[in-house]
């Protein structure tokens, strides 16, 4: 009778646990402000840092470089860390480094406490943007995580929406240095706790269950052979192309596009198109996902990716339609990017895989800008998004090996 007493209170405390709309919801508004905090910030803070400080927009811009390598270097660790004990600890800790790390850089009075503050907000890059709130859905729900990840990319793509305006806002009313300390507090304030209501806390229980658990049969899984590795290793080399196309193009857009005769308003106006293309692109998939593989997610994402790149490089007179197929093939990827590692590997070591694909992405992301400034100095437009279509192009057929592969 004693033990029935406690089974008793666990069945309670499992039917008032959230469902998934409050879970993908909660992830959701993290993923917002965990962007916004981070991978967006200085998009509007670099000028304000820069005239404070004197230092060079390069350099400022340099932090950011410098906290997507910190992030790829600890994602293998998370996903570990995801498989073994879930994602609560993991996502609550994210919250925890970006406001430290959003503390330091407003305290930063030199340039050397700059990229520390850039370090530790790395860390919780690492440990709070998408690999990890994707590993986590598929750590609760398994390969029926899909919808969840799809719908949490669409969250995840209001980022800069809501936080381009609100961190323009603050930086007019407080300051770059009251942003970054606003932003911290959002992180303790409302998302920390948002995220410790919200997960389960009893994932690594399961996790046990499901390491003791026989090998599923049949489904979309693969199993541990060499072909299981292979398509591991093509994968991880089509979601890093595609991440540092994706960087690079977003970072020097509006130069390419003024570099085809356009004044500056105009092509932030065909800019703007991206972020609804990519929108649009996800609700479309969110829809019809149920009627097809994830694999040809990613097939259609690197091939509207090559048309969006070869479009622009062939100068097509109408240039709204390489931006919308380029927003939309970017839109796709970040689909692809979890519900195809979760189809080829649901189950047991997702959550490991996932961090492990993280890292050479991430740090792509990181050397993209970089790569792109460098392309453009010494070939101009023309040769930069020759070189980038060509990529592309190898991407997609990259894919279409991967396609041919699981028939």
């Amino acid at each position: 009778m004693r033990r029935a007493v406690p089974e008793a209170i666990s069945r309670d405390r499992s039917r008032r646990a959230p469902g998934p709309r409050v879970i993908i919801s909660a992830l959701g508004i993290g993923q917002i402000f965990a962007w916004g905090s981070s991978y967006y910030l200085p998009a509007v803070l670099a000028k304000p840092i820069a005239a404070d400080t004197g230092w060079s927009l390069a350099w400022i811009v340099g932090g950011l470089s410098l906290g997507l390598v910190a992030a790829g270097a600890v994602s293998p660790g998370i996903g570990r860390t995801i498989e073994r004990r879930g994602g609560r600890p993991v996502l609550a800790a994210s919250t925890l480094l970006l406001a430290a790390g959003l503390v330091v850089l407003a305290l930063a009075r030199n340039f050397a406490v700059y990229l520390a503050g850039w370090l530790i907000v790395g860390l919780g890059m690492g440990a709070g943007l998408y690999d990890p709130a994707f590993a986590t859905l598929g750590r609760l729900y398994g390969e029926a995580a899909r919808p969840a990840i799809t719908t949490l990319t669409l969250f995840g793509g209001f980022a800069s929406t809501v936080c381009w305006p609100l961190s323009a806002f603050l930086v007019g009313h407080a300051g770059w240095r009251g942003t970054c300390l606003a932003y911290a507090a959002l992180q303790l304030v409302v998302l920390l706790p948002l995220y410790l209501v919200t997960l389960p806390g009893e994932v690594e229980r399961q996790a046990k269950e499901e390491r003791n658990a026989p090998p599923a049969s049949g489904g979309t899984s693969v199993s541990g052979t060499r072909r299981t590795a292979l398509l591991f290793v093509s994968l991880a080399v089509a979601i890093t192309l595609s991440s540092m196309i994706s960087t690079l193009v977003s970072v020097h857009l509006l130069t390419i596009l003024q570099s085809r005769g356009l004044s500056l308003a105009a092509a932030v106006a065909l800019g703007a198109l991206v972020g609804p293309s990519q929108v649009g692109a996800r609700l479309i998939e969110l829809v019809i996902a149920r009627y097809h593989h994830p694999i040809w997610t990613k097939l259609v994402s690197t091939l509207l990716v090559a048309v969006g790149v070869a479009a622009l490089w062939a100068m097509m007179p109408v240039l709204a339609v390489p931006l919308v197929c380029y927003g939309a093939g970017i839109g796709l990827e970040s689909i692809a990017r979890g519900t195809l590692p979760l189809a080829l590997f649901a189950g047991p070591g997702y959550a490991a895989r996932m961090g492990r694909l993280a890292m050479p992405s991430l740090m792509a992301q990181a050397a993209a800008p970089s790569i792109g400034a460098a392309w453009l100095s010494a070939y101009g437009t023309e040769g930069t998004l020759a070189a980038l279509t060509l990529v592309a192009v190898s991407n997609f057929l990259l894919v279409v090996t991967m396609l041919v592969s699981l028939r």
